[in-house]
């Protein structure tokens, strides 16, 4: 079945609060996919961001982002009034996230609506089921609180270590604190499955991603380090990354710990089940960042600065995924972003999962013709993309990549007007036989490289692009159903989630 989505993550609403949220704004966006003739939204994870802001670096694999609650629902549950809300300073730059100033005001703002909060029957069986995460993860928070955000590699060694006593005097001390995490969790929880159900409700599926590696400063590796390797000091051997390449001399140092792969096989890769599970729970479609990890994973040296020493070391590879068929049924709805070099192992990995594959087409446009991201050689397994959120805009890549490049995709696209040049690619992936197509919206709307979301290796300017609110209407979703329409991608039955 053909069909089609759009990628908007949910930081680049619009809001009067600083950032996308899961309110009202975003049941808009839902209407205007429907209006668009869509069958997916693409979003990015949804967890909490850690230093750097990135949402692929996160304080928990399991938890929702504190800073997507919806400040107007709030104010609607009369947990907070909206005199209050207006007190608080989120920026006035409606086109680019303040994360300074989130940091600074929103949990002070979240924290005033939990003091108005009496906990109820919802809430105390929604701290029970989800107990297997919720707990470590709240009393981990707090503890960060408690240490002024320290790393939890820097508390005193009866904390790092988790002994009994410490524990259990911690949960005690910082009941409150810990109270208020769970609190923040409930009502991401109740916002997003609001949402969820809605979005569903109009025919749209959504689609999730999550990240292969977590964040060594998170509860994940806190509560379970025998998960990792680590040495007798709880610090990793070795760290995650990519080895040198064409686009990076030094490679890629991403600093993850590396899962102790050996001891998961053991457990029945329960560690795995659980975070899978969750996002099942989350989404209709999960996207697996870094895919080819599971096959062969590189690692650092921890200390290194960079990733020119390190080594290719083999993963679970298919045992993992005939794992989770058996725990979650055989139809499982994956994409596996399969993107970079990819062996002769990685590719019969894939083909044994049955996953569909990503392909970008901005990868494409090599000179020697030979590209597997060109459209005449997709097979009709895989998702294609324009790019992704780690990729330039259409027109921003225009402007900067090489020419030899941009000559072959004018030719290749038949387009020798810049101005219809995103169209021209968009039309290039909604023609081609993929199954699905994603879109981003950015590059629906035309814009240059001001509105580009991540680029890699990079800190500082990233995961901030916002849009105004007028830029979601009625005139840009009629143009995009037209060549939806037109591509055969439009949904066959309204009103019910589409399959991969």
């Amino acid at each position: 079945m053909r069909n089609c989505g759009i990628l908007m993550p949910i930081f680049s609403l619009p809001s009067k609060y600083g950032i996308g949220t899961l309110g009202l704004e975003a049941k808009r966006f839902v209407d205007f996919l429907e209006k668009a003739g869509q069958s997916y939204w693409q979003i990015l994870p949804l967890n909490p961001t850690n230093y750097g802001d990135s949402p692929y670096q996160s304080f928990s694999s399991f938890a929702g982002n504190p800073y997507f609650i919806d400040i107007e629902t709030l104010i609607e549950e009369k947990l907070i009034d909206k005199t209050t809300a207006d007190s608080f300073d989120f920026g006035d730059n409606f086109e680019k996230i303040d994360y300074g100033k989130l940091y600074e005001n929103r949990l002070s703002l979240l924290r005033l609506a939990f003091e108005n909060f009496k906990p109820n029957n919802d809430y105390i069986s929604f701290v029970e089921k989800n107990s297997f995460w919720l707990d470590n993860y709240s009393l981990f928070m707090a503890l960060k609180n408690a240490n002024e955000d320290k790393s939890w590699q820097e508390w005193d060694k009866p904390l790092r270590f988790r002994e009994a006593d410490a524990i259990e005097n911690s949960k005690i001390k910082y009941a409150e604190d810990i109270e208020f995490y769970n609190f923040i969790q409930y009502e991401f929880a109740k916002q997003w499955k609001e949402l969820k159900e809605y979005a569903n409700s109009k025919g749209i599926s959504i689609i999730g991603d999550i990240p292969i590696y977590v964040a060594l400063d998170s509860a994940d590796v806190w509560s379970d380090p025998k998960q990792f390797l680590l040495d007798k000091n709880l610090t990793p051997t070795v760290v995650a990354g990519c080895p040198p390449d064409a686009f990076s001399e030094e490679g890629q140092l991403w600093g993850n710990p590396i899962y102790n792969w050996s001891l998961m096989e053991k457990e029945g890769f329960s560690w795995w089940k659980r975070y899978l599970g969750s996002a099942l729970d989350k989404y209709d479609i999960v996207r697996i960042d870094h895919f080819r990890g599971f096959e062969s994973y590189y690692t650092i040296p921890f200390g290194d600065t960079n990733a020119k020493k390190g080594k290719w070391k083999k993963g679970p590879n298919t045992k993992l995924f005939n794992a989770f068929k058996e725990e979650f049924g055989k139809d499982l709805p994956i994409i596996a972003e399969d993107l970079g070099f990819l062996t002769p192992a990685v590719l019969k990995m894939l083909k044994a999962t049955g996953f569909p594959g990503m392909k970008v087409l901005q990868f494409a446009f090599d000179p020697s013709l030979k590209s597997e991201y060109l459209p005449h050689n997709f097979n009709k397994n895989c998702v294609v993309y324009t790019g992704t959120h780690d990729n330039d805009t259409i027109i921003g890549w225009l402007n900067s990549a090489d020419e030899n490049e941009v000559l072959l995709a004018k030719r290749y696209l038949n387009c020798n007007n810049d101005s219809d040049f995103n169209w021209a690619m968009i039309r290039s992936a909604l023609m081609s036989v993929a199954n699905t197509c994603i879109l981003m919206m950015p590059d629906l709307m035309g814009l240059d490289s001001k509105a580009r979301i991540n680029t890699p290796s990079t800190l500082g300017e990233n995961w901030q692009w916002r849009i105004k609110g007028e830029c979601i209407n009625d005139w840009l979703a009629e143009i995009i159903y037209k060549n939806t329409e037109i591509s055969c991608r439009l949904p066959k039955v309204q009103n019910k989630k589409a399959p991969l």
